[in-house]
């Protein structure tokens, strides 16, 4: 059976829900679980979490916990990051301290300046977990859930080379949304999508051979699309393609929403991640009352990719999944070779549909995108190699160049502006960030 580590297991609501997942597998109900995280709480949560989930699905896994990462690590055949590095407080300071220079975020986490520095925070953290894995456990995939998702697997694919996978729900949710919205069953639709995590676009969609795009565009041009999801239907009215990840996400990744005073007539929802930070520390102290007394929980089958990743490789079976790797994979390209993405660069890490088999993951190649959805997530692509970048080299001229492309700061700032700005966060977040920017916490090589 194989041995399965969760990195940042204290995420309980997310740990039950990938278990539940898991469970649901009869082939995966006797596998090792390993549990870690560096809050003993929030740890010794998620393993009465784990009990009760495999308890409620007849399952019977082998569950152990670690305070310890290289115990917790060693033998792994697969490794799976939930960790969030600062934290709500962390977050807090990524959304207030911009605000006093006019922006404002709804999400923050990918790119944007919050972007930046949850990178800037959690690359040292992330490779070191690489480098540990390299030493126990030289096998295993690493999958990653961890935000900036697209950050985070390209340092590890250049600062350690770990075979590393990124997974995200935002394909999957979206293409759940579009088919409700035309009346389909979601099994009956298919899609293909590219693009970079968080800013990617359906670039197929269809039922039964039949292209679906005429009939999302009239049913867009109905007025049927609700309030929270305004500003993708404007996004597709003006590109000619629907984007995968949600409305919030995408009013920050422009500067054509927030900054020109769209935020009541689209609905835009500032703040909004602010508020699901704060439901998560409810929803923990929620489930240490819950099974303090005994009362159920629900479990509902979440989407996630790396229990289906896990039970075909395990199994011999297949599966079709979307995956953030590099864009210059070995067998990349639709004709197997050259890039994934032929218009994005061959350094970046990239969204694509995906095959899984015993063998692993197999990235399948696009066309290039539409060139006016690339020159759209170009910025991301910036980001994501400058932060990067900054990270690896040590670089903090290339901190101030990665919140450059930031379309809120292009947008709001001057130049001068964006330097204090970014002085300030640094300042304010020193005892997340690595040595070599003045913070407090370990360069990973250390």
């Amino acid at each position: 059976m194989p041995r399965i580590v969760l990195v940042g297991a204290g995420s309980v609501e997310f740990t039950r829900n990938l278990l539940g997942d898991f469970f649901s597998f009869p082939e995966l109900r006797d596998a090792e679980i390993v549990l870690h995280d560096i809050d003993e709480d929030r740890l010794a949560t998620a393993v009465r979490m784990a009990g009760w989930t495999a308890s409620a699905l007849g399952a019977t896994p082998t569950v152990r916990a670690s305070l310890n990462r290289r115990e917790a690590l060693a033998g792994a055949n697969y490794v799976i990051n939930i960790i969030q590095v600062g934290g709500s407080r962390a977050t807090q300071i990524d959304f207030d301290l911009p605000a006093r220079y006019g922006l404002h975020y709804t999400i923050n986490d990918t790119i944007n300046v919050g972007g930046v520095f949850r990178g800037l925070r959690s690359i040292p953290v992330v490779l070191a977990i690489a480098r540990d894995m390299a030493d126990v456990c030289p096998d295993a995939l690493l999958l990653n859930y961890a935000n900036p998702l697209a950050i985070l697997v390209k340092a590890v694919d250049q600062g350690v080379g770990l075979p590393v996978v990124g997974l995200c729900h935002s394909v999957y949710w979206t293409v759940h949304t579009l088919a409700g919205y035309l009346g389909l069953p979601f099994d009956e639709v298919e899609a293909f999508s590219g693009g970079v995590n968080h800013l990617a676009w359906i670039l197929r969609f269809e039922h039964n051979g039949k292209d679906l795009y005429p009939a999302l565009r009239s049913f867009v041009e109905s007025g049927g699309v609700p309030e929270d999801d305004l500003v993708r239907a404007e996004l597709f009215r003006r590109f000619g393609l629907y984007p995968t990840e949600s409305s919030e996400h995408h009013a920050e990744y422009s500067p054509w929403f927030i900054p020109k005073g769209k935020v009541e007539s689209l609905h835009i929802p500032i703040g909004e991640y602010l508020s699901r930070v704060a439901h998560n520390q409810a929803e923990f102290e929620e489930t240490k009352r819950l099974l303090d007394t005994g009362a159920p929980f629900e479990i509902e089958q979440s989407g996630e990719y790396a229990p289906v990743i896990v039970h075909a490789m395990d199994t011999g079976g297949s599966a079709r999944i979307v995956a953030n790797v590099m864009n210059g994979a070995t067998g990349a390209g639709s004709d197997g070779s050259g890039p994934l993405i032929p218009n994005l660069a061959l350094d970046a890490c990239v969204e694509v549909p995906a095959m899984v088999d015993r063998l692993g993951v197999h990235p399948m190649g696009t066309r290039p995108l539409p060139i006016q959805c690339a020159a759209y997530t170009h910025p991301a692509v910036d980001c994501q190699l400058l932060t990067v970048a900054a990270a690896l080299e040590r670089s903090r001229d290339l901190v101030y160049h990665a919140v450059l492309t930031d379309p809120q700061v292009q947008a709001r700032l001057a130049l001068d502006e964006a330097w204090r700005l970014t002085d300030e966060l640094i300042a304010a977040e020193a005892e997340w960030l690595p040595a070599w920017l003045g913070g407090a916490a370990p360069n990973w090589t250390d």
